[in-house]
Parts: structure tokens; C-alpha cells; sequence
């Protein structure tokens, strides 16, 4: 089991959201649960590089 992080909001009938770590791929639910289904989905394509090109947030230690 691993987590990970993610923002929502309910728009509408609809609640949107997004992986911290890949904020260009949004998705949505009918409820907040199916949200986070669909959000664990998107994490398996883009953790296993089934989206080309996929954009990641990380970070840089400078010093």
C-alpha cells in the first residue's frame, strides 16, 4: 500500500481532482470515492509510463 497525495473539489455534480506529483492530468468522479478510483488509475498509467511524455513535479536540492 502507498500514498499519495492529491487535491479535489466538487464542481457542479462532478468532484475533480488531481496527483500532486501530476498536476497536468486532472480527473473526475461522480462522488469522492469513484474520484479517488479514477485517481488510482491515473497513478498506475503514469507511475508505469503509460502516458508519453507525462510532466512530473520533483525536487531539487541545490548547494
Amino acid at each position: 500500500m502507498q500514498t499519495v497525495k492529491y487535491m479535489h473539489w466538487r464542481s457542479g455534480d462532478f468532484y475533480l481532482g488531481y496527483l500532486l506529483d501530476y498536476p497536468d492530468y486532472w480527473t473526475q468522479g461522480e462522488t469522492l470515492d469513484d474520484l479517488k478510483d479514477h485517481l488510482a488509475d491515473l497513478y498506475h498509467d503514469l507511475s508505469n509510463g503509460l502516458v508519453p511524455g507525462a510532466r512530473k513535479v520533483d525536487e531539487l536540492v541545490i548547494s
